[in-house]
């Protein structure tokens, strides 16, 4: 499941986008960028397929924003063997994991200041997703663990 946000910084907006493996919750890619362009949706799922290895029967979920819609992004997950789902125009409903990442995101981390720069908000960000959320972060929809912890229980 993908999607992105964007948080304020003294620079202007950092825009973060991120891909989410559904069955644990973890996420697996999340590249950041000064502008909101196609290429930075695209960057998200290259980003889990570097980290993550080519997949077999994976479905990518997102909205239907130009940007996941774009020929880059399609062509991407066409050569990757994905298959692109997308959520009915106006329906958040479907896109609900990813926004309640970035809700929980922003309430346990960024919200609580203004970043001097773009690259303070990035090492944030990266800090969050990587040493926290993926890591420690418990879920009630994992049995009370983390990601990680779900993944290498799996295993």
């Amino acid at each position: 499941m993908a999607d992105f946000t964007y948080v304020w910084t003294a620079e202007g907006w950092l825009y973060v986008a991120a891909v989410m493996d559904l069955y644990s919750r973890r996420i697996v890619g999340w590249p950041m960028q000064a502008s909101m362009t196609s290429q930075l949706v695209t960057d998200a799922p290259m980003m889990a397929l570097h980290r993550r290895g080519r997949p077999r029967e994976v479905l990518h979920h997102s909205d239907q924003g130009s940007q996941h819609t774009s020929e880059q992004f399609q062509m991407l997950l066409a050569d990757a063997g994905i298959v692109c789902s997308m959520s009915k125009r106006g329906d958040c409903w479907d896109n609900a994991a990813m926004e309640s990442f970035f809700s929980t995101l922003k309430a346990e981390r960024l919200s609580r200041r203004i970043y001097r720069s773009r690259d303070e908000c990035r090492a944030e960000v990266f800090d969050y997703i990587e040493r926290f959320y993926n890591a420690r972060r418990q879920h009630s929809t994992l049995g009370y663990v983390s990601p990680m912890q779900f993944e290498a229980a799996a295993c």
